[in-house]
């Protein structure tokens, strides 16, 4: 939940960098809302309104953090662009996420794991 709050946190920061945890498990918690979400929907007849808005309010905290993800694999956000590209593009920036962080600082700053918690 901490992951959850901190991507929320920096609701519309596009610079810097994300560690994949911070990223999977923001991804992780927005899946298992949706499915809660569907669920209560489905249970009370609704037209997915409440999944809907949700999404609508995570969208930018979600493209934020993808972008930090691909600037820690010294990537720019662009590289986002793809998922209009069908299926090829989506298992590409999959692929991206998934990589490990640049283990020295690049052009986006420092490596978020050796960061002082």
């Amino acid at each position: 939940m901490e992951w959850y709050l901190a991507v929320l946190k920096k609701y519309a920061v596009f610079s810097g960098r994300a560690r994949r945890k911070e990223y999977w498990m923001f991804f992780l918690f927005n899946f298992i809302v949706a499915i809660g979400l569907a669920i209560i929907d489905g249970l009370f007849g609704g037209s997915g309104v409440l999944g809907t808005l949700y999404a609508l309010g995570v969208f930018i905290p979600n493209v934020a953090v993808s972008v930090r993800r691909l600037h820690d694999t010294n990537r720019s956000g662009w590289w986002l662009l793809l998922y209009f590209i069908p299926i090829i593009g989506a298992l590409v920036v999959l692929f991206f996420m998934v990589q490990d962080s640049n283990e020295d600082g690049n052009d986006f700053g420092e490596n978020p794991k050796l960061a002082v918690v």
